[in-house]
């Protein structure tokens, strides 16, 4: 039996052991690496190469995502699961835009983990449920423009109309505008519900 390979990327050791135990439980699969950011899972990757790669998104130093493009970039054929706590929309397709080729819930390592692993090494893509169905329900959304999200961070950091056009150097109009906007295509009732819905979707992160 030809093992499955696995090198696990998370900046919790406790979410690195969990999947260890995991995979040690396995006479088809073992953790060959681990690292703790994105740089370390490059170096990881370059040293191990491994058949599939666990990657987390919110990392320090470099994300999960830049993580995934630039393993994919140097090795187009590496087949990478994303482990996360987020099923936002926007975060789910950036992943898989970067190269991954699973998105698996971290709620959901106990129950899914294993098969998952499995079916990316023979190629599959595999989304949980939760995250492909918040894929199709924002699948005809209109997207937030570069500026609008530029405008939906600032906001989220607690400033006003005021400051956000000194920041971006627009007239207090034009970031009106953009905030009607915001509001617009999120759904929005005002700003504050804004910058919920745009973290829950993962179009922002936390300031």
């Amino acid at each position: 039996m030809s093992m499955i390979r696995v090198l696990a990327v998370d900046d919790h050791s406790i979410v690195r052991d969990g999947i260890a135990r995991l995979v040690g439980t396995q006479a088809d699969m073992e953790l060959i690496a681990e690292a703790s950011d994105g740089a370390d899972a490059i170096e990881e990757f370059r040293k191990h190469r491994p058949d599939v790669t666990l990657m987390d998104l919110q990392m320090p130093n470099m994300s999960g995502i830049d993580a995934i493009s630039a393993i994919r970039n140097e090795f187009p054929d590496a087949r990478i699961i994303v482990l996360t706590t987020y099923a936002g929309d926007v975060q789910v397709m950036r992943a898989l835009k970067a190269g991954a080729q699973g998105y698996l819930l971290k709620a959901l390592l106990r129950k899914e983990l294993l098969e998952t692993i499995r079916a990316v090494h023979k190629g599959e893509k595999r989304l949980s449920a939760e995250v492909a169905a918040q894929v199709a329900k924002h699948a005809l959304d209109s997207a937030l423009t570069p500026r609008e999200i530029s405008v939906l961070k600032l906001i989220a950091g607690g400033n006003a109309n005021k400051e956000i056009a000194v920041m971006l150097n627009l007239t207090e109009e034009s970031v009106k505008g953009y905030v009607k906007s915001i509001l617009l295509k999120l759904g929005a009732n005002d700003r504050t519900h804004a910058v919920t819905i745009g973290l829950k979707r993962g179009i922002i992160d936390l300031p």
